[in-house]
C-alpha cells in the first residue's frame, strides 16, 4: 500500500476493538488524504520590512444625464511620501468637454471633467497607480535631535477647521485626557487610548461619517466612523498643541494579518477609510488609527468582540505607532472648494464627487452617482 506502506497484515485491531480487514484498508487508502492545513495569518505587526507593494485603482464614472452642465471630481493619490507611498502617475480618458487634473490650495489633487448639457451617456475613466509599503514606527529609537516642522506647516496642522474646532469643549476635554502627560508621545497616546476607550463604531453612520467632533463631545454621543473618530482623535490632538492630521484614502487589498475587518480588494466602491497622524518631536509623524481597533471590536468575526479579545488586543497595541499599507492615501485636506463648482465647500474628498445644473450629486451611493472604484496588485 503506497498510502500506509507499513501495513501488510491481513488485519488489526484499532482502539475502538473494531476490525478492518484488508479490504477495507485497501478502500481506506484509495481516499485522498486531507489537505494540510492552511497556515495561519502572521501576528498584526505591520513593518516596513516587508517591503514595497504596486497597485492599481481604475475609476469609472458614468454619471446620470440631465438638463444643466454636469460636472465631475474624482480624487487622485496626491501624498508623495518617500517612506511610505509613492505616487507613479495617472491616465485618464472619455467624453467630457473639459478633463484636467487640478490642484486645491490645501494640496489635494483631483481629476476634473465637465459635460454639456444634453451628453447622452457621459464617462470618465481614470487609470492611478501608486507604491505602498507598510510603517511603523520603533518608540524605542528616538531621534538624537527634536525635528522640527517649518512654523508655517506646524500651524497648518494646528488650527481648526469648520469641523475640527480646538476651543471650547474640545480644548476642554483635551485638557483632561492629557493631563500629567510629560511629553508629546505621552500625550498623544493618553489621547489614542482615550478615543479607544471611550468611543465605538455605529454602523448605521452612512459612509465614513462627517467628524463634527463638537456635536459629538456635546452630545455625548462618540459614535461614529473613521472620519468621526479619527478626526476625534486629530482634533483633540491640535486642542493639546500637538501638530495633526486627517488622512483620507482607500483600501485596496485584503489585509495579510488575516483580519476580514481591515481589507478590501476589487471593487472597493465603498472601501474609503480615514486614518490620521500626529506629529511628535522624535519621531517625526506618527501614524494611528483608533477607529480601527473599534471596528476590529465590531465586525471581525464573530464579531463583536470584547477589549481583551487577542485580535483587539493585537491592534490597539499596534495602530499607535503603524499603519498595514494595504491602503492608499489620497489627500489631508479639510474644507475644499470644488474648483468650477458654485456649491458650498466639502469637508474632506474621499468620494467621487458631481453636481448636475448646480445640484450635488450623493457622493456615498456610488450605484446612483453612479460610479465604480476597482484596485488590483500589480507585480
Amino acid at each position: 500500500c503506497e498510502v500506509l506502506p507499513c501495513l501488510s497484515l491481513a488485519f488489526f485491531t484499532v482502539s475502538t476493538s473494531r476490525i478492518v480487514t484488508a479490504e477495507k484498508l485497501e478502500r481506506f487508502a484509495s481516499i485522498p488524504l486531507d489537505e494540510p492545513p492552511l497556515a495561519e495569518p502572521p501576528a498584526f505587526a505591520p513593518t516596513p520590512d516587508a517591503g514595497w507593494r504596486r497597485f492599481e485603482l481604475t475609476s469609472r464614472v458614468e454619471p446620470l444625464p440631465g438638463d444643466g452642465p454636469l460636472r465631475v471630481w474624482v480624487p487622485l493619490p496626491a501624498m508623495h511620501e518617500t517612506a511610505w507611498q509613492r505616487p507613479m502617475g495617472s491616465l485618464w480618458q472619455g467624453n467630457a468637454d473639459l478633463m484636467e487634473r487640478v490642484r486645491d490650495r490645501s494640496g489635494a489633487e483631483m481629476v476634473y471633467a465637465e459635460w454639456a448639457p444634453g451628453i447622452a451617456q457621459p464617462r470618465l475613466e481614470i487609470l492611478s497607480r501608486f507604491a505602498t509599503r507598510d510603517r511603523a514606527i520603533d518608540f524605542s529609537q528616538p531621534s538624537a535631535a527634536p525635528q522640527v516642522l517649518p512654523r508655517a506647516e506646524r500651524m497648518h496642522y494646528l488650527r481648526a477647521t469648520a469641523l475640527l474646532p480646538t476651543d471650547g469643549i474640545v480644548r476642554d476635554t483635551a485638557r483632561d485626557i492629557v493631563h500629567g502627560a510629560k511629553t508629546d508621545e505621552d500625550k498623544a497616546r493618553a489621547i489614542y487610548e482615550w478615543i479607544v476607550d471611550n468611543t465605538f463604531r455605529e454602523p448605521k453612520v452612512r459612509g465614513c461619517g462627517i467628524g463634527d467632533i463638537r456635536t459629538m463631545l456635546e452630545t455625548g454621543n462618540l459614535a461614529g466612523k473613521c472620519a468621526d473618530l479619527n478626526a476625534l482623535f486629530v482634533g483633540l490632538a491640535r486642542a493639546a498643541g500637538l501638530p495633526a492630521r486627517d488622512v483620507y484614502g482607500l483600501r485596496v487589498a485584503d489585509s495579510r494579518f488575516g483580519y476580514k475587518s481591515l481589507g478590501k480588494s476589487g471593487n472597493v466602491s465603498k472601501a474609503q477609510h480615514c486614518r490620521a497622524e500626529v506629529f511628535l518631536e522624535r519621531f517625526g509623524w506618527v501614524p494611528v488609527d483608533p477607529a480601527d481597533v473599534r471596528k476590529v471590536v465590531l465586525e471581525e468575526p464573530p464579531g463583536k468582540l470584547s477589549m481583551v479579545d487577542p485580535k483587539v488586543a493585537a491592534v490597539r497595541k499596534q495602530l499607535f505607532g503603524a499603519w498595514e499599507m494595504n491602503w492608499l492615501a489620497y489627500n489631508d485636506a479639510h474644507d475644499l472648494r470644488l474648483p468650477g463648482s458654485t456649491g458650498s465647500e466639502i469637508p474632506f474628498l474621499m468620494y467621487p464627487q458631481g453636481e448636475l445644473a448646480g445640484q450635488r450629486f450623493d457622493s456615498l451611493d456610488p450605484d446612483a452617482f453612479s460610479y465604480t472604484l476597482s484596485a488590483r496588485e500589480i507585480a
